[in-house]
């Protein structure tokens, strides 16, 4: 197994970080290029940035939040919401951006997963999975769309591994039921994800405590570790997380 990954996620409105709890009651969590410079030196292997009010708001990703970003660090950058086409991808990786990650767009044009893989390589396509529990689906999960606010009828766990065929390259599912809350990762959603394809999955939603991020990793399956709340609020450190992880026998980057 390749060693396991910490990824803080910067959730973006109006310019600022925001955390929030199931996607709303958003609180304040500073500014992004400051936070992410910090969890470069704090020993981040990735970061993502997710404009969460831009499929809602029926817009594009603000490139600028992008450019200012990317242009303070130099790991991985992963960039979501309201990427609808090619060109918006384009636009993305020119403004620094390594990976993208699709969520809406992909449900509703599937095609778009292979023709941005075909054009820019799997390994810069994330697929985000949103879903709730919802014990009529087969893996017990429900995919949702629009920032969390509409379920689309689709069992999560098989969209995935339609995703694995349509060529994306990571998969980044979420719990709404967990998001923000942390009371630990959903583990019986990103286990089902991790099962159902060969792709390197995300833990994402409700990370809390040290044993949060070990149990991703051995219960749910999970290879690269995303969190919020416990980094921009400094409940925890990026360095205990790993120290952590190193002493539970799990292999870490430096």
């Amino acid at each position: 197994m390749n060693p396991v990954k910490i990824m803080p996620c910067l959730d973006m409105k109006n310019g600022r970080v925001v955390k929030g709890i199931h996607f709303t009651d958003l609180k304040d969590a500073g500014d992004p290029a400051g936070n992410a410079s910090f969890y470069q030196q704090e020993g981040a292997d990735e970061l993502a940035m997710l404009d969460i009010a831009a499929t809602v708001e029926n817009r594009k990703t603000r490139i600028e939040w992008v450019r200012n970003v990317s242009s303070t660090i130099s790991i991985p950058l992963t960039v979501g919401g309201g990427i609808s086409e090619l060109a918006d991808i384009y636009m993305l990786l020119e403004a620094g951006a390594d990976k993208v990650s699709m969520n809406s767009a992909a449900v509703k044009h599937p095609a778009l997963i292979s023709e941005a893989a075909k054009r820019y390589g799997s390994g810069c396509i994330t697929i985000a999975i949103d879903a709730r529990r919802n014990h009529a689906m087969p893996s017990g999960f429900e995919l949702v769309v629009s920032g969390g606010t509409k379920p689309v009828g689709k069992d999560a766990a098989e969209w995935a591994r339609q995703c694995e065929e349509l060529g994306a390259g990571i998969i980044l599912p979420t719990s709404m039921d967990g998001d923000g809350t942390q009371a630990g990762y959903d583990l019986d959603f990103t286990k089902s994800i991790a099962e159902a394809v060969r792709l390197p999955v995300i833990a994402s939603g409700g990370a809390g405590k040290l044993e949060d991020f070990s149990d991703a990793v051995v219960h749910g399956k999970a290879s690269v570790l995303l969190a919020a709340s416990v980094f921009h609020f400094r409940i925890l450190s990026i360095r205990q997380v790993k120290e952590h992880l190193r002493n539970s026998g799990i292999e870490v980057l430096p």
